[in-house]
């Protein structure tokens, strides 16, 4: 199985916080969360792992390169894409030629959750084979702009909302186990204009893709430099797998 990182944007509030360090680069109970990702999909069985990068941040492509030999040491291929784009739905449209030939599992790199929950998902899609898609869920609400998922009694994806006047239970979190069919309709999105990732799903389920939620207790992301603590204090309690 394939997966994927997104790491081409810019962190710039982070950077408004005064975090010199790139986004992708930002160490996690020492271990830059870019890196963390990869370990983590390895022990997942990755055979091999895209990741685009931003163009104006040469110190994360360089560390991407000096993992290549790392990976390829493993059995695992990496795959990288240096370009800048306007969102994370036109990231993936631009790493998607190198997905579409295998069911994926896609982040962005600073998607936090424990490895052990991350294993349970990676089970669940994996035995989830007619399917088009699982999607990481959580009922533990910090973001700003969250992206509330409706679901039926049996975990089926019915929409994505701004709001949750819809009597939502969880948001996403940025976890998407996908199957190749899904890029038609991110192409779709694409040639239509539309942008960010929620359009993407809306559109996926716009489309009657068959998606499934998987309840993570917590996943976290990394928006602003509280953030980091908050990732900090959760790992410290979530220790890697051995």
């Amino acid at each position: 199985m394939k997966f994927a990182i997104i790491a081409a944007g810019e962190g710039s509030r982070l950077k408004s916080e005064g975090i010199k360090t790139d986004k992708p680069l930002i160490c996690l109970q020492g271990e830059p969360m870019m890196h963390r990702l990869m370990r983590i999909f390895r022990q997942e069985g990755a055979e091999e792992i895209v990741m685009i990068v931003n163009e104006e941040m040469p110190q994360v492509a360089a560390y991407a390169e000096d993992m290549r030999t790392t990976l390829a040491q493993e059995g695992c291929r990496l795959t990288i894409v240096v370009k800048s784009t306007p969102s994370s739905m036109h990231s993936l449209y631009e790493i998607s030629p190198y997905l579409r030939d295998d069911r994926f599992c896609l982040t962005t790199v600073d998607t936090i959750f424990s490895e052990t929950d991350f294993s349970s998902y990676m089970q669940a899609f994996r035995q989830d084979t007619d399917g088009d898609g699982c999607m990481g869920v959580t009922d533990y609400i910090d973001d700003e702009k969250p992206l509330y998922v409706g679901t039926d009694e049996e975990m089926n994806i019915t929409g994505f909302y701004d709001t949750a006047d819809r009597d939502c239970r969880f948001i996403s979190g940025g976890i998407y186990g996908l199957h190749p069919n899904c890029l038609t309709s991110l192409g779709r999105c694409i040639r239509t204009g539309q942008h960010r990732m929620r359009n993407f799903q809306r559109q996926l389920v716009a489309d009657g893709m068959r998606l499934k939620a998987y309840a993570f207790p917590k996943i976290l992301d990394i928006d602003h430099a509280t953030d980091i603590a908050k990732a900090e204090t959760f790992l410290q309690t979530h220790p890697h797998s051995s």
